[in-house]
């Protein structure tokens, strides 16, 4: 990852304008790992054309951008992108949506792209809502969870994006939060050299919708770092190990008390903290001190519903397909140099 100072991207690849981001939003993350991948690269900003769509993910590329954007309607981001490829293949071409626009309005263009193999970057963030326009329900929103438009609680089960366009027939194929950095500006690289269709699905927090749909009643100068630690929490990179021993205690009624318990039955064998947790809501980590824990001691106490491992019901991050497949406007051109048409 490049390590020239934040003044050298500000000044080489944004235009020089307030942001149109809530604050705290990982949109601006999502810029900055956008930025930092072309510059590691070496490509030129004349041969970069980044889409978006309608949503608050289309606001990362434009006007934010300091190059070529087409700002699309909702949901056709990758339909627009698609002629600008077609018409001109040398296109380094940069999809940003969002997970309504990508996946649900937009969400019959996403699986075609991917089928196609068209050699685009598609980077959708998911937020898990429709943000920019009230917090309503998404194709992505997590089962039970409050929203502008399901203030009881979701009924519905959410899309597996990344399982959705591996189906599909995407040639590389990832998801990151805005909270792995590294991994995310290195992807994004990886994902504009490979040629096919690619995709990179990135978590990211929005303290504006986020604070009601996890109920988190913090200030909101407070709510970023804690959706972050969230997102920390709540996923792990694949391949890479788990460090210490420790479980998830999903309290049965005050989390503060369950707390409380867990300390006076294990002592010094193990210290405990409160953490959020996307699949469990507000549950107590504990870390064994002692190698020999007895985890059954904690399970069986009155004040806990059960007890989680260290990888249950948390996100999968990592690289998912990578793999080398007929690219589409290649074999577009080939029919038409077939048919006679240069």
């Amino acid at each position: 990852m490049s390590v020239k100072p934040l003044s050298f991207y500000r000044d080489e690849y944004i235009r020089n304008q307030p942001s149109a981001f809530c604050v705290g939003c990982g949109d601006g993350i999502i810029l900055n790992c956008f930025v930092r991948a072309l510059d590691g690269l070496g490509t030129p900003k004349e041969n970069v054309l980044c889409v978006s769509g309608i949503g608050c993910a289309a606001w990362i590329p434009s006007p934010n951008f300091n190059g070529d954007t087409l700002h699309t309607t909702h949901g056709r981001a990758l339909a627009f992108a698609t002629g600008a490829k077609a018409f001109n293949s040398d296109l380094t071409t940069v999809v940003f949506t969002g997970d309504g626009d990508g996946a649900g309005i937009g969400g019959n263009h996403l699986i075609h792209a991917a089928r196609r193999n068209i050699d685009i970057t598609t980077i959708l963030v998911n937020n898990m809502s429709y943000a920019m326009t009230g917090g309503q329900i998404a194709p992505t929103t997590p089962h039970d969870e409050r929203t502008a438009t399901s203030p009881y609680g979701n009924p519905e089960n959410p899309f597996d994006v990344v399982e959705l366009v591996s189906a599909a027939g995407a040639t590389y194929v990832a998801r990151w939060t805005t909270n792995h950095v590294v991994e995310l500006t290195s992807s994004i690289g990886e994902s504009i050299q490979h040629r096919g269709f690619s995709f990179i699905e990135v978590l990211s927090q929005c303290p504006t919708q986020q604070r009601r749909m996890f109920d988190m009643r913090e200030p909101v100068h407070r709510l970023p770092r804690r959706l972050l630690e969230m997102f920390s929490e709540s996923t792990y990179v694949r391949g890479r190990p788990e460090r210490g021993e420790y479980r998830y205690a999903v309290p049965e009624g005050a989390t503060e008390e369950a707390q409380n318990d867990i300390e006076s039955e294990l002592g010094d064998s193990a210290s405990t903290s409160l953490v959020d947790h996307l699949a469990f809501g507000r549950v107590i980590r504990i870390e064994a001190v002692d190698a020999g824990l007895e985890w059954d001691s904690v399970g069986s106490l009155e004040a806990i519903h059960r007890l989680v491992g260290p990888t249950e019901g948390k996100v999968e991050l990592g690289v998912f397909v990578r793999e080398e497949k007929p690219e589409f406007t290649e074999s577009l051109h080939r029919v038409i140099r077939n048919a006679g048409g240069g």
